[in-house]
């Protein structure tokens, strides 16, 4: 029972009680003014008691009646809200097991696909250019053609000026290939292929040892390991460089690692 309904019933009872006490006392003072009354009249001054009576008894079992009502509502109602509470409950534990178990699962098959990728090994590719060698002007010719006649200086000129066929390797520019692996993994193989862009050389025929000239070109002496402290995936990198300006070629580089368990 509620603190409100406790106080109602308190306050009615309170009521009653005065109301009776105050009818009680009428009722003797009209007695004891009409002296000693008859049979008949009391019998008829206990009729308001017996009314009252039964209006207190019925105000009683009706007021007890509709607190059982509210109370047993009450109940019913805070029961669904606990029984749907639980329900609730229980449908976020079972949601948050499938989500952990989904979470050890992707995590087993993420490793297991990155471990077998490792094993066949992660594989870049570029095509080079070939290399485009500087314009190279001869000035002395130029001069030496400034002190000749108009009719030798167009010919002279264009032999002063015309391009060497050749490259260098410090005239080159190298190239560098990058191969993503996760942070924690160890290298354990860097295998170099080099063959010309229209050649349909298998590429196990195609390998090249690092640092090792091959038809002007060469890969880097060993490769160079770049970490990004923000991601869980670093760099494997391997420079090359081709000075040879008849072809372009085709790098290839395939890096293979492995798991730690």
């Amino acid at each position: 029972m509620t603190d409100g309904v406790l106080a109602a019933i308190i306050a009615a009872c309170a009521t009653v009680l005065t109301s009776f006490l105050q009818l009680r006392s009428s009722f003797a003072r009209d007695g004891a003014a009409r002296g000693q009354p008859g049979t008949a009249a009391r019998r008829k001054s206990r009729l308001p008691m017996v009314i009252v009576s039964v209006m207190l008894g019925g105000a009683a079992v009706g007021g007890f009646a509709l607190s059982q009502w509210m109370t047993e509502h009450e109940r019913t109602v805070q029961n669904e809200l606990l029984h749907g509470l639980q329900e609730r409950i229980a449908t976020m534990t079972r949601t948050e097991n499938q989500l952990e178990q989904i979470r050890g699962t992707r995590a087993d098959i993420e490793a297991g696909v990155m471990r077998k990728l490792g094993m066949d090994g992660v594989v870049v590719m570029a095509t080079v250019s070939p290399c485009k060698p500087p314009l190279m002007v001869n000035t002395p010719a130029l001069d030496e053609a400034a002190g000749a006649s108009p009719t030798q200086l167009p010919s002279q000129a264009a032999t002063s000026s015309s391009p060497p066929s050749t490259c260098t390797e410090a005239e080159a520019s190298p190239i560098m290939l990058c191969a993503g692996i996760p942070a924690n993994a160890t290298v354990t193989d860097v295998e170099l292929f080099v063959r010309a862009a229209e050649s349909d050389v298998p590429w196990s025929n195609a390998r090249v040892p690092p640092g090792h000239d091959f038809e002007q070109a060469r890969f880097g002496e060993k490769p160079i390991e770049v970490t990004d402290g923000a991601s869980s995936m670093k760099q494997v990198c391997e420079s090359f460089t081709q000075w040879s300006t008849e072809r372009a070629r085709v790098a290839r580089m395939r890096v293979r690692y492995g798991l730690s368990q």
